[in-house]
């Protein structure tokens, strides 16, 4: 299946919330954000569900597979979300 026709039921966007970026359905939660935790920094998504209730183990393998399958623009989202950016911007 082309990835165009992948369907992630659990990350929406939405111009007015996180800047567009995708989230958690049901959340603010920024997909960056669950890459960041489980990929990055080795959080398992049971440990990520028991620091942020507001997730369920579904919604986070779901931000996963949409990362892989949306990589390139997720971590060009990580890259101009790091602080020495921000910090370039002001």
């Amino acid at each position: 299946m082309p990835l165009s026709q992948v369907v992630h039921p659990y990350v929406k966007q939405q111009p007015d919330l996180a800047g567009g970026a995708p989230v958690v359905a049901g959340t603010k939660f920024p997909v960056r954000s669950v890459v960041q935790y489980v990929l990055r920094q080795g959080m398992t998504p049971e440990e990520l569900v028991r620091e942020f209730p507001q997730l369920t183990l579904t919604k986070i393998y779901d931000a996963l597979s949409y990362y892989y399958d949306h990589q390139e623009s997720i971590d060009r989202e990580m890259e101009d979300n790091t602080e020495s950016n921000w910090r370039s911007r002001a």
